[in-house]
């Protein structure tokens, strides 16, 4: 299908070869077990070949084109995201509906969990998270808590445990090594409780809105902030302005969902750059100066 992720090696700089070996085996076990290759898991929390993707259901506007993508990339994978059954509610993580039914044109078909955590900026550490996963690229998912203490996954599947004291962090061992998709949601739900946009916001470098680009992030950090990614971009070829989609998740955990656009119905779920520099969503607004990527895509 569209936007599979070849397995990759996990052969990188940044940590050591007995960690890197130990979850590469551990990872090869559980895909085993699941009776599943690596290569047809893009998705691990949706080991089933998705019925509705985002790229089959949201066509491009009339006249433009998406832009092209590397196959395998962060901007492939978020393009192709599974979604649920159309006309599907948005959830919140304790099963009963979102109050604001008229946010959402989609529903991005991933667990949102049972505690009040996955929220806004939650939201895009765990699309990025389950893509580094997925691309075999654990020893780069990392992340920081407020505090500004780095997390590295590979330190939690050796069996380390962050333990937040004062305003600090220290790291204790004892728990057995685990670098299963398992794992992966329990070490996300730890970062989740203790990481928020201001953390992630410092995370992310700027860009500019013209090389505004699939995996983008627009984010306000802080307490109240918010956070929205990019998950597909297309173009006029005449003009070349861009549009592009948008998926967030709220306040409380929620499903993660794919955006109307409030201010231009016939365009919606699509975005335009606003000539006044100021991007209005259902339920918040950002300055463009706020766009900001992960360094590496």
């Amino acid at each position: 299908m569209g936007g599979a992720i070849p397995w990759r090696s996990w052969h990188h700089g940044g940590s050591s070869g007995a960690a890197r070996g130990l979850s590469s085996i551990i990872l090869a076990i559980g895909f085993w077990a699941l009776g599943l290759s690596a290569q047809e898991v893009p998705y691990v929390w949706h080991p089933a070949e998705p019925v509705r993707t985002l790229a089959g259901s949201v066509l491009a506007p009339e006249g433009y084109r998406r832009v092209p993508l590397r196959t395998g990339s962060f901007g492939d994978w978020l393009r192709h995201l599974p979604l649920k059954e159309t006309g599907a509610p948005v959830l919140l993580h304790n099963g009963q509906p979102k109050a604001r039914q008229d946010v959402h044109h989609a529903v991005v078909d991933i667990d949102v969990g049972e505690r009040d955590l996955q929220q806004c900026a939650d939201a895009v550490i765990r699309l990025r998270a389950e893509y580094l996963f997925a691309a075999g690229r654990a020893e780069d998912i990392r992340f920081h808590f407020t505090s500004g203490d780095e997390i590295p996954f590979l330190r939690w599947a050796r069996g380390e445990r962050p333990v937040v004291q004062g305003r600090g962090v220290t790291w204790r061992g004892g728990n057995r090594a685990d670098a299963s998709h398992d794992s992966l949601r329990r070490y996300l739900d730890t970062i989740f409780a203790y990481a928020g946009t201001q953390s992630l916001a410092t995370e992310l470098v700027a860009r500019e809105p013209q090389h505004l680009q699939v995996g983008d992030v627009f984010i306000r950090g802080g307490s109240p902030g918010h956070a929205v990614l990019v998950v597909d971009v297309a173009f006029d070829p005449p003009s070349g302005e861009q549009v592009f989609l948008l998926v967030q998740s709220y306040m409380p955990a929620q499903d993660i969902h794919l955006l109307r656009n409030p201010g231009d119905t016939a365009l919606s779920p699509w975005y335009r750059l606003p000539a006044d520099g100021v991007l209005r969503t259902p339920e918040w607004t950002f300055r463009l100066d706020q766009l900001r990527r992960f360094p590496d895509t």
